[in-house]
């Protein structure tokens, strides 16, 4: 399984699958709704659960809804599932491992920032 990472919103990464039908919220995201992207990805993940494209949009969205424990679980999560490679906009592949852990940096460093 491979999937197109999309874009890089305020350091969290979006994916969604190349040619798909957006069932991964990233439209909502794009547009800076993230509580309806929230919603339309717990929808899709309740069929897939362990779709990393999910795994991380839904973080990116809980991240700025402030569910900041939530989008760290989701990354973990990604973390402790087998790693797909992901298509990054600059041409370059990524593993779905290397975007969660560059998302639960990019948390942790926010999270020392706000203190």
């Amino acid at each position: 399984m491979r999937v197109m990472v999309a874009a890089m919103l305020a350091g969290a990464c979006l994916a969604t699958p190349a040619l798909a039908a957006d069932r991964t919220g990233y439209q909502a995201i794009a547009a800076g709704d993230f509580a309806t992207a929230a919603k339309q990805i717990e929808a899709e993940r309740r069929i897939f659960p362990d779709r990393p494209e999910l795994m991380l949009n839904l973080a990116a969205a809980y991240l700025r809804t402030g569910r900041t424990a939530d989008a760290r679980a989701l990354y973990r999560g990604v973390l402790e599932r087998p790693a797909v490679a992901m298509d990054m906009p600059n041409g370059a592949v990524l593993s779905s491992h290397d975007v969660a852990t560059r998302g639960l940096s990019r948390l942790t460093s926010t999270t020392l920032a706000t203190r």
